[in-house]
């Protein structure tokens, strides 16, 4: 089988006397500057009097053809690829899994008209990241195509036992699990606890930008998962993304440890409450910074699969004037637990303490966390912290509220009471509580 690139892209009618194809080097010169880039295909919304190139920090940038002059500086190399079977015996690469959930990441764009749609072959990955044929053999499973948040804890079950049999059964030597952004962090601290002793790294990846649009993150992206997932000398859940704007490098995220912190940029996920596991430079390199990461084994049968969440639990912002029906309601909803997204140190308004003990009675188990993004829970500094840890509410250290919730349903579905909820609440089990938390400034500023 030979793959190769889609022969309906096409360059605007200028550019062909030229012969030049999509994706050749060129150089474009405006005047007295020169940019120079991969020609990209054109689109019947830009038509013929447009070129765009991605340049090599990773953006697009379209001129209007009749305000430059063009050279061609390079033939692309149009990648091949013979059966994946024989690629296995030939190269000895290893072999990686991807796994599909839908997003950004897992769509490709249609040139001619510009349309995205959804899209998650081996054959497109190796078209879109030709640099993949020489880290992995790549095979491709989706498992469903929805948005993230559209994302439900069955979703996080299926994904787990997906991931489970893959190591387990097909022997691969990491997974990764492409997946919108929107709420990726859910889903890692999710598999952090649904997988125990994982013997090979499980990377969830995304895209903030779809291929269609400029400075696209999403071939960056998935080859330094690829890259993790194939050769990093750890063994846990995380998330890979952008670690600033450019394409310069891309930072490793314990996945308890991941906050979306950005709407739209290309480095929107950051580390909170924690330092990164790694850095992939250029998409080839890659650096561990970590020390003490769970590292890989052979041992594929040790893999222990807890997949089981129970959604019965909630996750509330404490604000100047909540009502206590907003802290209620739970017990009406025939809820098991109740995250509070407490204000500084974790603290709530002392007007609506009667209703957290009501949940309390209830036999709700009640957590806090903070909405600060950094630091830590610290309930024994004023009176009303005080007061409700002897009403019962659990402090959750230094977890993010996303992760805290995430790890009550996983409690709630695994604990054989409440006693043992409350107790695994505050044990460290994927990460998720750090001893020492340490100030880092926001996108690295």
């Amino acid at each position: 089988m030979v793959i190769g690139l889609d022969e309906q892209l096409d360059v605007p009618g200028p550019l062909k006397r030229l012969n030049v194809e999509p994706y050749d080097r060129v150089r474009i010169i405006k005047g007295h500057t020169t940019y120079e880039g991969l020609l990209m295909p054109k689109t019947e919304i830009l038509g013929d009097e447009y070129v765009m190139i991605k340049m090599d920090n990773g953006y697009n940038i379209g001129f209007k053809l009749s305000e430059v002059k063009v050279e061609l500086v390079s033939k692309r190399q149009a990648p091949r690829f013979e059966d994946r079977e024989l690629l296995v015996l030939k190269a000895g690469l290893p072999k990686v899994k991807v796994l599909g959930t839908g997003g950004t990441i897992a769509s490709k764009v249609e040139y001619k008209t510009g349309a995205v749609y959804p899209s998650l072959s081996a054959e497109d990955l190796y078209e879109s990241v030709p640099e993949l044929s020489e880290i992995a053999i790549v095979s491709t499973r989706t498992l469903f195509n929805i948005f993230s948040e559209d994302m439900r804890p069955e979703h996080w079950s299926v994904i787990a036992k997906a991931i489970a049999e893959e190591v387990v059964k097909e022997d691969v030597s990491g997974v990764v699990v492409a997946h919108g952004t929107d709420t990726m962090g859910y889903t890692a601290a999710a598999l952090s606890f649904a997988l125990q002793q994982l013997p090979v790294p499980v990377v969830l990846v995304g895209a903030q930008r779809s291929s269609d649009r400029p400075s696209s993150d999403a071939a960056l992206n998935m080859l330094g998962a690829v890259l993790i997932a194939s050769r990093a000398p750890f063994a846990e859940v995380v998330v890979v993304m952008h670690e600033s704007i450019s394409d310069e490098s891309l930072v490793v995220i314990r996945g308890t440890k991941v906050r979306k912190c950005h709407t739209s940029r290309r480095d929107a996920f950051k580390p909170v409450n924690d330092a990164p596991l790694a850095r992939v430079l250029k998409g080839r390199e890659l650096v561990v910074l970590a020390k003490d990461l769970k590292p890989r084994s052979e041992d594929r049968k040790s893999l222990k699969v807890q997949a089981s969440f129970d959604s019965r639990a909630a996750l509330i912002k404490a604000y100047p004037g909540i009502p206590p029906e907003a802290i209620e309601w739970p017990i009406h909803a025939g809820y098991k637990g109740v995250v509070i997204e407490g204000t500084g140190l974790g603290h709530a308004p002392s007007y609506v303490f009667p209703s957290i003990k009501r949940l309390i009675d209830h036999g709700l188990v009640v957590a806090m966390t903070s909405q600060c993004i950094w630091g830590r829970v610290n309930m024994n500094v004023y009176r009303t912290g005080v007061e409700l840890l002897r009403m019962g509410v659990v402090p959750c250290e230094d977890m993010l509220p996303e992760t805290a919730l995430v790890k009550l349903m996983w409690c709630l579905a695994n604990a054989k009471d409440e006693e043992e909820v409350k107790r695994l609440m505050t044990t460290n089990i994927a990460g998720e509580i750090n001893p020492r938390t340490e100030y880092r400034g926001i996108f690295g500023e």
